[in-house]
């Protein structure tokens, strides 16, 4: 077998280049990864056909936990970088800065270990704790930001997400930094146009009917929508919002506090979902989405986390109404090794 290793450091632009120039493929490479970022995407499929059973349906579960950083944002994270490695806009070991809720934090530090970028993440304290210590073991610099004094640990609010905008652009101008922005760049779309969705259109033969995705940047719903329109324009995409937090469906905000991590941040102005039809937006509890998370792992065997359980709980609710018979996507967007510390698992243990 040939030696594909490759070194990637700061200071050598042509091993980052060409290990930059492999991300993408449509086939894996054969034998062995230079990088664990050529790891990133081609994840499975699978129906959950034991949590529908009884109803007339299917749901096809796409496991985007079983990327190397245990959620779909490393696909955002690597194409970030990607994109602005191409355009000029990220130097050779310039540093990268993001806000981030966990997940994206997560691809970042293993994308820019890999292409020799120092990161800083600067996160809520109001994420588990889970998220925070796995960043710093993959390297990243972490700045935790306190929460607003009404926000509760483990709900993470809009007023807590505009501390950490502020702690973030002020490391940005200290730094030097590249902004990694997950809800301004394009590049948060096209990798899902460009990837999630071809491998959700190639593994299914483009036989399914509709799509549900929690919004949290807008990127996988924008991106995947778009694709599965110019396959086929029958396809219906629905977003995902947390009851009380559905402002994108035009509804009051009455709980801006909510368990769902990563999304429902009461933003109805992501850039990314601009101009992307959207044929519904469905609403889920704490409670159904915690409950929903936790039937995936006894019933099908996918330890996920609460947004993976609000897309499920999404899908059989068309599927029990406007939807029965037809056939779901989703995505499992990250592992439940990421909540062990919250109420999703330590009441099951107590």
């Amino acid at each position: 077998m040939a030696d594909k290793r490759a070194s990637v450091s700061q200071s050598n632009k042509p091993a980052r280049d060409n290990l930059l120039s492999r991300v993408g493929q449509v086939d894996p490479p054969d034998g062995v990864y230079s990088s664990v970022i050529e790891a990133i995407g081609n994840t499975p499929m699978v129906a959950l056909d034991r949590l529908t059973e009884g109803i007339e349906g299917r749901v096809f579960a796409k496991l985007e936990y079983l990327n190397p950083g245990f959620s779909k944002k490393d696909r955002t994270a690597l194409w970030m970088l990607r994109e602005a490695t191409r355009a000029g806009d990220l130097e050779s070991g310039q540093t990268v800065v993001e806000l981030t809720s966990g997940n994206t934090g997560t691809g970042l530090a293993i994308a820019c270990r890999a292409l020799g970028h120092p990161f800083v993440a600067v996160m809520s304290r109001g994420n588990s704790a889970e998220r925070a210590r796995m960043m710093a073991a993959l390297g990243a610099e972490v700045v935790l930001v306190d929460q607003a004094r009404t926000s509760e640990p483990g709900q993470v609010s809009g007023e807590d997400l505009a501390l950490v905008e502020v702690r973030t652009r002020k490391i940005c101008r200290e730094r030097g930094g590249f902004r990694a922005d997950q809800f301004t760049l394009p590049s948060i779309v096209a990798v899902h146009r460009d990837k999630t969705a071809q491998e959700i259109l190639r593994q299914t033969e483009g036989d399914f009917d509709a799509f549900c995705d929690f919004v949290g940047s807008g990127g996988s719903f924008a991106g995947c929508a778009t694709a599965f329109r110019e396959y086929r324009a029958d396809i219906r995409c629905y977003l995902v919002e947390p009851a009380g937090a559905a402002v994108i469906s035009g509804e009051e905000l009455v709980k801006p506090r909510h368990v769902i991590q990563g999304g429902g941040y009461s933003r109805d102005d992501l850039p990314a979902l601009r101009g992307v039809k959207i044929d519904g937006c469905l609403t889920v509890t704490d409670d159904d989405a915690a409950q929903m998370t936790r039937r995936l792992a006894a019933e099908e065997g996918i330890f996920a986390g609460y947004s993976s359980g609000a897309n499920v709980a999404a899908a059989l609710q068309l599927l029990k109404g406007a939807h029965a018979g037809g056939t779901f996507v989703v995505l499992i967007c990250d592992s439940g090794l990421k909540y062990l510390s919250t109420d999703l698992w330590t009441a099951l243990s107590e």
